[in-house]
């Protein structure tokens, strides 16, 4: 039995090295500066530039500019793209997703996003980070270049930290670490819907009883927080304590408008910033989250609408409502290898009344302010990081969608992956 093991040890040990080689090696340090010329450019920020010219150097912006306007000294450049005909974007942020975390959904050996109990803030989502995984090159070529890594499973599932996905291991992904905890709130279980405006609670339903657990929970991490050197240290309460200080911030997961409603005022009781993650309902109290502050990180779009008397669409229709009402909104999409579809999800909405430029500023600059980057990416503005890519088609458009070229802070990234390469090797048989 042991020679048998020692051999299957052996074989998984070699095919695990066989697959890794796969990936692209990342990117070195930007050399040279760079400039891209022609492009149609999407800032980011609901601006556009239709002949633009955008340079970088040192990993940051120093150029962005409409090209009719300006007198440019192509020697200062060691590799001038010619995007003429071309789009160019940011990259696109994918919040909340377990990639990285997970590689074969069947296979529970690599899953590593979840564990067990109720309560564990103190599980840190970025120290299992794979940067080797075979997903994340199929994802960085339709443009999304950084990603919030995030935990799954119990109620308070840990924290989560934003990575550029080019990098040798997790301590270079890097980009802001444990910047939020995740709260999964408690789901009301009810007689009636709400579209009869008066839901009731069903008998023995634990909502209550699980409200005011998380209270206690709370009421505990806040006096443990205020006190600076406690003599006895509680590793929960310790990964909570930017929460009370502001410094992180408290992603609910909710999708319910009670639910909803309830734990955005439990979040202000504890003067806690949060954002609603999920919010299936949020078209219902638009007003409700404008007044309060709230941002949302939608689900996604493709689904089907939570109840069987709304309509058919109206998951594709929320986007556009939020952003009427001036709601600070994201895309996000399910899983970690469906990623790689997310410019897909907010080009759905803009079928359905969201603009363009809006929808893309939805999957960029918001995001990144809702994850607190904003300062240093989510835009193509001088001074950022040039993390952005190329696409000759409207990126938001899987009919169109082909992006040549890819970079995060001023890397050239090698956009070959397995999905290239299995095209490829059968291309050539059927050509043979």
């Amino acid at each position: 039995m042991s020679l048998r093991f020692s051999l299957i040890y052996i074989l998984l040990f070699n095919l695990s090295g066989v697959l890794s080689a796969q990936n692209p090696t990342p990117a070195p340090p930007q050399a040279g500066a760079i400039l891209i010329l022609g492009a149609k450019a999407h800032l980011g920020n609901g601006q556009v530039i239709a002949n633009s010219a955008i340079g970088f150097e040192g990993g940051k912006l120093t150029l962005v500019a409409d090209a009719t306007t300006i007198r440019l000294d192509r020697s200062k450049y060691s590799t001038v793209y010619d995007a003429s005909g071309k789009q160019v974007y940011p990259g696109f942020i994918a919040p909340v997703t377990n990639l990285g975390l997970a590689e074969i959904e069947a296979a529970r050996a690599t899953i590593d996003y979840a564990d067990i109990g109720q309560y564990n803030p103190n599980l840190r989502s970025i120290v299992a980070y794979n940067t080797d995984s075979d997903v994340i090159p199929t994802v960085r070529s339709n443009g999304v270049l950084l990603a919030q890594i995030t935990p799954q499973g119990g109620t308070i599932s840990g924290s989560s930290s934003v990575v550029q996905l080019d990098a040798w291991n997790w301590e270079d992904a890097t980009f802001r670490a444990d910047e939020g905890i995740h709260l999964r709130w408690p789901q009301m279980r009810t007689v009636g819907g709400w579209e009869t405006g008066n839901p009731e609670l069903k008998k023995n339903d634990p909502y209550d009883k699980d409200v005011m657990a998380l209270r206690r929970f709370f009421e505990e991490a806040r006096a443990y927080a205020q006190q600076p050197a406690p003599e006895l240290k509680n590793l929960r309460f310790e990964a909570m304590r930017g929460l009370f200080d502001q410094k992180s911030t408290l992603y609910i997961h909710s999708d319910q408008v009670k639910t909803i409603q309830e734990s955005v005022l439990f979040a202000e009781s504890f003067g806690l910033r949060k954002a609603i993650v999920g919010a299936n309902d949020a078209w219902l109290i638009p007003d409700f989250l404008k007044s309060h502050g709230v941002p949302v990180i939608l689900g996604k779009t493709q689904s089907l609408p939570s109840r069987e008397d709304e309509v058919v669409d109206q998951t594709f229709k929320t986007a556009a409502i939020l952003y009427e009402k001036g709601v600070l909104f994201a895309f996000s999409n399910d899983g970690f290898w469906q990623q790689r579809n997310l410019s897909f999800q907010a080009g759905q909405s803009v079928g359905y009344g969201l603009p363009m430029e809006a929808a893309i500023s939805a999957l960029t600059l918001n995001t990144a302010k809702i994850l607190g980057i904003d300062k240093t990416c989510g835009s193509l503005e001088t001074g950022k990081d040039a993390t952005l890519f190329i696409s000759e088609g409207d990126a938001l458009d899987m009919r169109t969608c082909k992006v040549t070229a890819a970079f995060i802070q001023g890397r050239t990234i090698d956009l070959d992956n397995k999905h290239k390469q299995l095209n490829q090797r059968f291309e050539q048989k059927y050509k043979q």
